[in-house]
């Protein structure tokens, strides 16, 4: 019988549990561990009393033991040979707190907390730590909700040498699908359905007609694969942003704050790494709400549907999408420069905020933005579908308005590793000074197939479960476990699929 350990990140920790309860009462599966972040979400899994984890390893703990430890350059140097990619720096890069100190700090702050020779201990507590737990646990399979931070770039490299199997979920950015891969740079189990799917289309009808429905429905009517990543979803103006200050809203506010200064102080763990010291967390905010007071209006460029120009969205920060997936392009603002002097020379580039970074970059990061010539700051409230539509060329780090573009039969350029590279007329820029060529080619020579896009949406749709993940990923704590278990049920036995289950009798 197969044991399963779950990377069991922050708020995904309660949805992780609630898929080791669907695989216990319908799998039959006995046998769990997790790596766990965030204390709060170690005392929720230890109070529970629906799952006996063989071992939950809190990631606080391991990385408070670095003060303690010598730095063996040796013992690196052989992890660099036997995990590096090639060196270790990308687990460091990939790790926002970190790196960076942000999570705890609000973005755009970015000065680091550590030294190099405490990041470099970090590694390496680390690294013995998920060796250890990997050779006593040893589970059969070990799912991620994302790979995001030294400890689960780690856990996921060193579980594929130890010839475990490694199941991450993405989404499919088709609705709420979710697909899962053994591979983090793409959607691997659809990408070889897709394979299948173009040698023996009968077999996959139903998907392709599914595919060719759902392409059909996106260009009569455009609609975001979650309204969270839409311009209605997110407050962006200044009326929803000091909503809080609101008569039905203010005390409220007040109360979660002293609540959060009396968890602070009276708490036995607030030195923990991933802890947020409560005066930062009100000067951070009290900073992105004076950038909202002042505004942005007066930096922002109309639309002008008339003139050729080639969309790029600014992609949200820090997260996965630049820093595992597009780790050399991360520095978004260089990015811009690079593709606007790559563009004919009658050509705008216009760039649009993400509508969850309203407010946290600061106007300078603007400014310096709109020095470059052919560049066209666009409002966040533009819907993203408009600029596509009448775009001649898509450039994206990995985004989803590449993907979208798509639909629209758009030429795109990607900069990372995005799930729809597998399709020949999307093209990768992996070396920035070919980045001229690229575009010269998309623009002159882009030969778009619908039957080939229609074919790997059909792949996508076979191969993953309809689960409305990020409503769920939202619910607080321990709450509702009914509600999770019964939504995250086609999810549960897409990875069940994979692993090579079948449901135990009677269940």
């Amino acid at each position: 019988m197969a044991k399963i350990c779950f990377l069991l990140q922050r708020r995904f920790a309660y949805t992780g549990h609630a898929m080791a309860i669907i695989l216990k009462k319908k799998y039959g599966i006995r046998d769990f561990c997790g790596y766990v972040k965030l204390r709060e979400s170690l005392d929720f899994l230890i109070s529970q009393k629906d799952i006996k984890y063989s071992k939950l390893l809190l990631e606080e703990d391991i990385i408070a033991r670095y003060k303690d430890e010598p730095l063996d350059v040796e013992y690196l140097k052989y992890l660099e040979a036997k995990y590096g990619l090639p060196n270790l720096w990308p687990y460091i890069e990939v790790d926002r707190i970190v790196r960076y100190n942000m999570l705890v700090r609000e973005y755009p702050y970015n000065t680091p907390h550590y030294t190099h020779e405490e990041m470099m201990r970090i590694v390496q507590v680390t690294t013995k730590a998920i060796i250890a737990f990997l050779r006593d646990e040893r589970p059969n399979v070990v799912c991620f909700s994302v790979v995001g931070s030294i400890s689960s770039m780690l856990l996921y490299h060193i579980a594929k040498k130890e010839g475990i199997q490694t199941l991450l979920i993405r989404n499919s950015c088709i609705g709420n699908k979710y697909s899962l891969t053994e591979n983090y740079e793409r959607i691997e189990y659809a990408d070889n359905a897709f394979s299948d799917i173009r040698v023996n289309r009968d077999r996959h009808k139903k998907y392709i007609l599914q595919a060719e429905k759902f392409l059909t429905d996106f260009r009569n009517k455009p609609s975001p694969y979650s309204v969270v990543v839409t311009p209605e979803g997110r407050p962006i103006n200044r009326k929803r942003q000091f909503s809080f200050l609101l008569p039905n809203k203010i005390f409220g506010s007040i109360r979660w704050f002293f609540k959060m200064i009396y968890s602070y102080y009276t708490g036995p763990h607030r030195e923990d790494y991933s802890t947020i010291k409560p005066w930062h967390y009100v000067w951070d905010r009290l900073k992105r709400k004076a950038r909202v007071l002042i505004g942005f209006d007066d930096l922002y460029d109309e639309v002008d549907f008339a003139e050729d120009f080639a969309f790029f969205p600014l992609q949200y920060q820090p997260e996965v999408s630049t820093m595992l997936y597009s780790p050399f392009y991360q520095d978004q603002l260089w990015l811009i420069k690079q593709i606007a002097r790559s563009l004919p020379i009658h050509f705008k580039l216009y760039v649009k905020e993400h509508p969850a970074m309203f407010g946290y970059r600061p106007r300078l990061y603007y400014k310096e933005l709109k020095k470059i010539p052919n560049v066209k700051l666009i409002r966040p409230t533009i819907v993203s579908f408009e600029l596509i539509r009448n775009a001649k060329l898509i450039t994206t780090n990995l985004g989803t308005p590449g993907w979208e573009g798509l639909f629209m039969k758009k030429p795109v350029i990607t900069f990372g590793h995005a799930f729809y590279n597998t399709l020949p007329f999307v093209k990768r820029c992996r070396e920035i000074e070919n980045l001229p060529w690229i575009v010269k080619d998309q623009l002159e020579n882009f030969k778009y197939d619908e039957q080939m896009l229609i074919d790997f949406i059909a792949a996508l749709l076979e191969e993953s479960a309809d689960v409305d993940l990020i409503q769920l990923w939202s619910i607080e704590g321990g709450d509702d476990l009914e509600k999770k278990k019964k939504e995250l049920e086609p999810l549960v036995d897409l990875m069940a699929e994979k692993i090579g289950l079948r449901p135990v009798m009677g269940s």
